[in-house]
């Protein structure tokens, strides 16, 4: 089975103490009860910046334009346990959206300080990389998962 194909959109500001992310409280589906980025499935006929998009407007209401995406690059989740949960996802940032997050039936978004994200909250995978994007980095990682489908068994960074 091919992995899924999944984007993510990770919007920044500058807050009272720095720079701040919006994540969601998943509250439906893969990751209920989890702090997550917000985005989700390409669908057919989509690119990655269409469907994230289209996620971040379904999601929170906000309306992104495709010129204010930052390609973040990429990570792939393997599940050994659990093929079909695999995923490779297209990472970007923004700085310019319109509208204020709203919640929906799927995510009650939350701006976060970059300084200290809810890492206790979220995917055990996500101190091995977000880091590096909420900086403005790019990074091409393959996050391979423990059976028990929540912590990491391994985390490699592809040099392109």
């Amino acid at each position: 089975m091919a992995a899924a194909a999944v984007t993510l959109c990770f919007l920044l500001r500058e807050g009272e103490n720095g720079t701040e992310v919006l994540l969601g409280l998943k509250q439906t589906g893969f990751g209920r009860g989890k702090i997550v980025g917000i985005g989700g499935h390409v669908e057919p006929g989509e690119t990655s910046a269409q469907a994230v998009i289209r996620e971040l407007l379904e999601e929170t209401g906000v309306v992104l334009e495709e010129a204010a995406l930052a390609d973040a690059g990429a990570v792939h989740f393997v599940f050994p346990a659990r093929p079909d949960w695999d995923m490779k996802t297209t990472l970007f940032t923004a700085r310019t959206w319109q509208g204020d997050p709203e919640p929906s039936e799927e995510i009650l978004p939350e701006w976060f300080s970059v300084a200290a994200l809810p890492v206790e909250r979220m995917w055990q995978d996500a101190d091995h990389w977000l880091p590096v994007v909420l900086e403005g980095g790019r990074v091409n990682v393959v996050v391979t998962m423990h059976t028990d489908n929540e912590s990491v068994a391994s985390s490699e960074s592809r040099l392109e």
